[in-house]
């Protein structure tokens, strides 16, 4: 296996039957945990710009010559989406001083919104999509996850807010 295809299938996550890109995210979720528990917030989103930067290389040189661009065994833009969704947890985790497993509800709302938005591709989701590059093949994840994020902000404050839950 080659280094654009180690990376670009997430260590081989990408070859999981069924629903790989839903894998892929799942793979995100300890990744990301681990991220935040060694360098917080700063950390993550640093790891967030190297994943979406290695998988613009690794798309670029797994779809070279090929007719598909967005073939399903990628799946480190559901990586990267997914770790920019984990954002509205990790941020202010690490600006408060929480520790981020207790923001559990959180996670599954992060998880359950960025494949709903990568699955669906409302808007400049689709828009990125059908780019047919590998640009947009990082790009419609890293939108659903900037899409994921707000909602799950906006969820914690309607759930913790307004609801003072």
């Amino acid at each position: 296996m080659s280094v654009a295809s180690l990376i670009g299938t997430v260590g081989g996550v990408g070859y999981l039957r069924p629903a790989p890109g839903t894998w892929g995210s799942l793979a995100a979720l300890p990744l990301a945990w681990v991220l935040h528990q060694m360098g917080g917030f700063p950390l993550l989103a640093l790891a967030t710009a190297g994943t979406y930067f290695a998988g613009l290389w690794a798309t670029r040189v797994m779809t070279e010559g090929q007719a598909d661009h967005d073939p399903s065994e990628i799946v480190i833009d559901e990586v990267a989406g997914q770790f920019l969704a984990l954002w509205a947890l990790s941020l202010p985790a690490w600006l408060h001083g929480l520790d981020i497993s207790a923001l559990w509800p959180g996670w599954i709302a992060a998880f359950i919104l960025f494949r709903l938005f990568d699955i669906t591709k409302p808007g400049p989701v689709g828009w990125a999509d059908r780019r047919g590059d590998p640009t947009g093949v990082m790009l419609d994840d890293i939108i659903a996850g900037l899409f994921a994020a707000i909602g799950t902000a906006l969820l914690a404050g309607l759930f913790h807010g307004v609801l003072g839950l």
